[in-house]
């Protein structure tokens, strides 16, 4: 490493070119959820890992692989949150917000999740993500509401090669029976799969399915259809679904093969891909679904929720494949520029006023030459321009050059700010 310390292998630094862009991303999220009425929960990063093998499932991928987990100085076992509904359950639970008149509670969180994965493009060791959770209905619209949310986001911000994928995982009693006949289907021969698979038989047979390692053996393409044993109640559920989304005007596509990695889903499962060019094999932008019984898993009353999680670095891939351009709005509004020291305190001042006033400003601190200066405004996309030396000393004025005509006019600099202010309305 010699004596370069770099950033841990999975993880990155958003440089201010970049920060902007993810800005302009949190600010849509926040107005959205606004408008659907959902309010943001903030959770701890860490979690005791208990939260997560019972809140995520003991045989997924992500708690028997992919967690940090590690014991702090009380020899408690502690884990860098790898997603985050498990957390808001968890608060859901532990502050009582089933008690509150209104139901479903309605959240939203963002904020960094870590899993220990192989970093690729759009996947990192720590993440951030963007998810809501509804929780304390069990009415399909409600359903078709979360996934709209998601869908408008992306239209909001742009996005057009966007493909909605649905599907049902049934009510307990339907999973139960496909579960049955899964091992039935994979036991005869599951000494023909990964070890992963083997344990997967008994503990959570619909994994076997995920398996990225034996996706290929024959057995995977006859193996049994979940949609063949939904029961009339989770049929009649489905259909509901289907039917809001429709209301709203939304495409969808159905797929029977569609499972979530996690545990606690039953219901209604959802993906939303990118049919971008060149996105590469991981297409899915945002994955949800219905989680009926997990309030009860982690201590709470019946409390059916519903919820999607999406990773923004994902988003910004789609943004950057469809060729969309975000997070140019923090152009600056004056550059003032000093000609020597004696000018140097009343361009300070008039870059205090301006900022007090709202208008975004800044100066030369590092004493460069005029022509220097013009570059410097130039390169920052600066609207307007003061220069002051001698002569506007004396006369207590000075030019005010708007960059984009050329043109000047001559302004007090008690005026500055109420005069851009009044250009500005009228551009309005």
């Amino acid at each position: 490493m010699g004596n370069n310390i770099q950033a841990p292998r999975g993880t990155y630094d958003v440089l201010p070119d970049q920060s902007a862009k993810w800005q302009e991303i949190e600010a849509k999220i926040i107005e959205l959820c606004r408008l659907y009425q959902y309010k943001e929960i903030r959770t701890p990063i860490f979690e005791h890992t208990e939260l997560f093998q019972r809140g995520v499932g003991d045989t997924t991928d992500i708690v028997t692989k992919e967690m940090y987990t590690f014991k702090d100085r009380g020899d408690r076992s502690l884990t860098l949150r790898p997603e985050g509904t498990a957390s808001v359950v968890r608060s859901f639970v532990e502050n009582k917000l089933f008690g509150l008149p209104d139901q479903p509670v309605k959240l939203f969180y963002t904020g960094p999740m870590f899993r220990y994965e192989r970093p690729q493009a759009g996947r990192m060791r720590q993440f951030v993500q963007f998810g809501v959770e509804a929780i304390g209905s069990k009415d399909p619209a409600i359903d078709a509401e979360v996934i709209s949310l998601a869908m408008e986001l992306y239209a909001s911000l742009g996005l057009k090669r966007l493909r909605l994928v649905i599907n049902s995982l049934g009510d307990t009693e339907s999973r139960i029976a496909h579960k049955e006949a899964l091992v039935a289907h994979f036991a005869p021969r599951i000494n023909e799969f990964c070890n992963d698979c083997q344990t997967r038989l008994e503990k959570n047979p619909l994994r076997i399915l995920d398996c990225k390692v034996d996706r290929d053996h024959p057995l995977m393409a006859t193996a049994p259809s979940l949609a063949d044993y939904l029961n009339e109640e989770s049929q009649a559920y489905f259909t509901e679904v289907k039917g809001y989304i429709e209301e709203l005007g939304i495409d969808y596509v159905v797929d029977p093969n569609l499972v979530r990695g996690l545990d606690y889903y039953n219901h209604t499962a959802f993906e939303i891909m990118s049919d971008a060019e060149g996105f590469g094999a991981i297409t899915t932008l945002c994955g949800g679904g219905r989680y009926n019984g997990l309030v009860e898993d982690l201590g709470g009353p019946e409390a059916p929720g519903i919820g999607f999680a999406m990773s923004i670095e994902r988003l910004l891939l789609a943004l950057q494949m469809e060729e969309v351009e975000i997070g140019s709005s923090d152009a600056l509004g004056v550059y003032v520029i000093a000609m020597d020291e004696s000018a140097k305190k009343q361009a300070f001042r008039i870059v205090k006023d301006l900022r007090a006033n709202g208008i975004s400003a800044d100066m030369d601190y590092t004493g460069r030459k005029l022509k220097a200066q013009m570059k410097s405004a130039d390169r920052k996309g600066a609207e307007y321009v003061i220069v002051i030396g001698e002569t506007e000393l004396a006369n207590g004025k000075a030019a005010l050059k708007e960059m984009a005509t050329g043109g000047q006019q001559e302004v007090l600099f008690a005026d500055i700010a109420a005069e851009i202010k009044n250009k500005k309305s009228l551009e309005e």
